[in-house]
């Protein structure tokens, strides 16, 4: 991990403890559902193959590129010019990594990517959509300010518009479960309504249960809201996606602009 130090850095986590046995990077991963190194033995050998065959690493370099190369295309000078990128094994026995079907992606600091997954033929095949995902965060946040009071709402265009990329690079088919879980009957009857009246909270303490569902919520001490797996995510792709074609705007010229304009052009999603 000390490639991503600056990274974790961002996140208050240490590369290494200051005394044994206490919270470094090893310990956060393994929270994020990471295997963690001590798991890494002969039973991972064909996972490790898989992840170390030079065409899946050669799939991500090329999506990579050609994610950042869609927005330099359109005249966008990006501040960042390097990027580091990784893939980590998932602990199958994680709930987040089950929730998560198996892969999962953070892209959430510029410059820094990283992917976990278990290799199988579904999670690979996902690779390209999980990394435009993380590249439009990586994008977005080197023009728009990352604030630690950030609103769910702000938070759900920051998704919305990371998996509306994706798809538009790679197909809606390739929607992450954080999207494709969700049917259109649950989302406006049931989930939009409750997401309404909590679209001003801040702090991941009030919008965790929001974005991921009760059941991450719960599983980091937070309380419920009565929602889903991943509600918040597949709300704010379809918030996202009725901006789009609401206002002509691209995905590529919508990823770059502030909160307040795109929160101005989805007030009649919520009616």
């Amino acid at each position: 991990m000390k490639p991503f130090e600056f990274k974790w850095e961002c996140i208050n986590v240490p590369i290494k403890a200051k005394q044994k046995g206490g919270y470094d990077v090893v310990m956060a991963s393994e929270m994020l559902g990471f295997l963690p190194p001590r798991d890494i033995d002969e039973s991972q050998i064909d996972n490790i193959s898989k992840l170390a065959d030079d065409k899946v690493w050669d799939i991500c370099k090329d999506t990579i590129k050609k994610s950042i190369n869609v927005f330099q295309g359109e005249g966008y000078e990006l501040n960042v010019l390097e990027y580091t990128f990784s893939i980590l094994l998932a602990n199958p026995k994680s709930p987040y990594t089950i929730l998560n079907d198996g892969y999962c992606g953070d892209g959430g600091i510029p410059g820094y990517i990283l992917l976990s997954l278990i290799p199988n033929e579904y999670t690979l095949s996902r690779l390209t959509v999980a990394l435009a995902h993380e590249v439009n965060h990586n994008i977005r946040f080197q023009f728009i300010k990352w604030s630690n009071d950030i609103t769910l709402e702000e938070m759900m265009i920051n998704e919305g518009l990371a998996e509306n990329f994706a798809t538009w690079m790679f197909g809606e088919d390739k929607a992450g479960p954080w999207v494709s879980k969700t049917d259109m009957e649950t989302l406006n009857e049931y989930i939009k309504p409750i997401i309404k009246g909590g679209l001003k909270e801040t702090g991941f303490e009030n919008i965790t249960a929001y974005l991921y569902g009760d059941e991450m919520a719960e599983m980091q001490g937070y309380f419920p809201v009565g929602l889903p797996y991943c509600a918040g995510y597949a709300c704010g792709y379809h918030m996202i996606k009725y901006y789009l074609e609401k206002t002509g705007k691209s995905i590529i010229e919508a990823t770059l602009l502030p909160y307040d304009e795109i929160i101005e052009g989805i007030k009649g999603f919520w009616e």
